[in-house]
């Protein structure tokens, strides 16, 4: 599974980095960084971040590989969210990418690939930490169907869609 992650738009959804952020940009970047290094020492999947350089970023992108995370700066005048739909656009159909802006979100959808919000990214890497990858997390709310049960009704209706089935499958991965 590769995962994207709009790093910018992630450490300041976080509760944990965004005070670490305020007070240091890079010392924002690097707890995130730190962060998922060991998330992916877990679960093994592949991850690139993504982060703007809109207005301080270099005449061309820079990208550099840490703790086995890919870390990606936008050139000057290129935001992060294009460099995020560029790479989904040719990724196999099995990217995840982390972000809480609905424009990319809807942007990312349209390509196929799958959207997680940044506040539920952040719960289950948390989850995962502290468990140490104990096992498939599945969370419990409406997001996974339930099985019928006396006096419901079986059928298509009841059935999730190919979409939402993905969707389930990929987030028991994450």
């Amino acid at each position: 599974m590769w995962i994207v992650i709009d790093g910018y738009n992630v450490i300041r959804r976080s509760p944990q980095l965004h005070p670490i952020d305020r007070r240091d940009l890079q010392e924002g970047r690097e707890a995130l960084l730190t962060t998922l290094a060991a998330y992916r020492r877990l679960k093994g999947h592949r991850i690139t971040v993504v982060f703007d350089g809109w207005e301080q970023g270099g005449i061309s992108e820079q990208v550099r590989l840490t703790a086995g995370l890919q870390v990606v700066f936008s050139r000057r005048g290129e935001r992060a969210d294009q460099v995020i739909v560029r790479f989904v656009e040719k990724a196999p159909s099995g990217a995840v990418v982390v972000t809480s802006d609905r424009a990319l979100a809807d942007d990312v959808a349209r390509t196929g690939a799958l959207v997680l919000s940044a506040e539920e990214f952040h719960e289950r890497i948390d989850l995962a930490l502290r468990e140490g990858d104990g096992g498939e997390f599945q969370k419990d709310d409406d997001s996974v169907p339930e099985s019928p049960g006396p006096g419901r009704l079986k059928g298509p209706a009841r059935r999730p869609s190919r979409q939402a089935k993905r969707r389930i499958t990929t987030l028991k991965r994450l």
